[in-house]
């Protein structure tokens, strides 16, 4: 890859959001915001999938595989001493969504 300008301000925003969110407010404020987009994209596919009911063992499917990336993406960036906001991130994303999706099943029953 070409080493320029926008390659390298992108290569430093994860180390650039960890500086960031050293304070505690601006860390929980930004892991709420992620656990509430998981929470409504979850919900969403619940909502989706619950109305249609043609797609239902396919959505749960991908969604599935979905979650499984995000722990493998969790394992490789705590290996790979990135900083820990990152995972943080992953799991309330990863939080929201099951959240969502349980909270969709309750109300379809």
């Amino acid at each position: 890859m070409q080493t320029t300008i926008l390659y390298k301000s992108s290569a430093k925003i994860i180390s650039r959001l960890a500086t960031w969110a050293k304070n505690p407010w601006r860390r929980y404020s930004l892991l709420l915001i992620i656990f509430l987009i998981g929470f409504f994209i979850g919900s969403s596919l619940g909502m989706i999938n619950g109305v249609l009911a043609l797609m239902d063992p396919v959505g749960a499917f991908i969604t599935l595989i979905f979650l499984e990336i995000l722990i493998k993406a969790r394992f490789i960036f705590l290996q790979s001493g990135k900083p820990i906001i990152l995972v943080r991130v992953f799991d309330m994303f990863r939080i929201g969504i099951v959240y969502g999706l349980f909270s969709e099943g309750l109300k379809l029953l």
